[in-house]
């Protein structure tokens, strides 16, 4: 039974390779960006007790899935009852030509000028991945990946993970 987690930076391609595995396996697939955020303008998190209240709701409702996201404080909710971890450890670099590519979200966006609005603060956001000290991090991410005991794969390049 597959319950995949695929975490790893901003523009990472984990949207995409979740929703490869989506179709090509019918898992149930929950991006965590829907679920952390209040709806609130600046963006605030959720308290982080009702996501992962949410998250063990989900996990409860299917026996197969793929869970993605970057937040590791959430993550480490669904690692303890996944079968596989994928790490997206893409260069900065790759991750932000990502991001310039990146197709309209509407599950997180009104509408594709909205999207691409933020799309400077969102390059600022990639940028800082190898530095930040936070749940967001490449040090935080990594420490994940390094901790789970299921089946695991590290990828460096989309092309890695078949979604180049």
């Amino acid at each position: 039974m597959s319950k995949i987690l695929i975490f790893g930076n901003s523009g990472s391609g984990k949207s995409t390779l979740a929703k490869q595995l989506y179709n090509e396996r019918g898992l149930a697939h929950l991006d965590l960006d829907t679920l952390a955020w209040l709806p609130t303008n600046p963006p605030q998190r959720k308290p982080v007790a009702e996501s992962r209240s949410a998250i063990e709701k989900f996990i409860g409702s299917y026996d197969t899935w793929v869970i993605e996201g970057c937040y590791t404080d959430l993550l480490e909710v669904a690692a303890l009852h996944a079968t596989e971890a994928i790490f997206m450890n893409l260069p900065v670099a790759l991750c932000i030509e990502n991001a310039r590519k990146r197709p309209w979200e509407p599950h997180k966006y009104a509408t594709k000028e909205e999207q691409d609005g933020n799309l400077e603060m969102l390059i600022d956001w990639i940028t800082q991945y190898p530095i930040r000290q936070d749940v967001f991090s490449q040090t935080a991410h990594t420490a994940l990946y390094e901790s789970f005991t299921g089946r695991k794969r590290l990828y460096t390049s989309n092309a890695q993970a078949g979604n180049s």
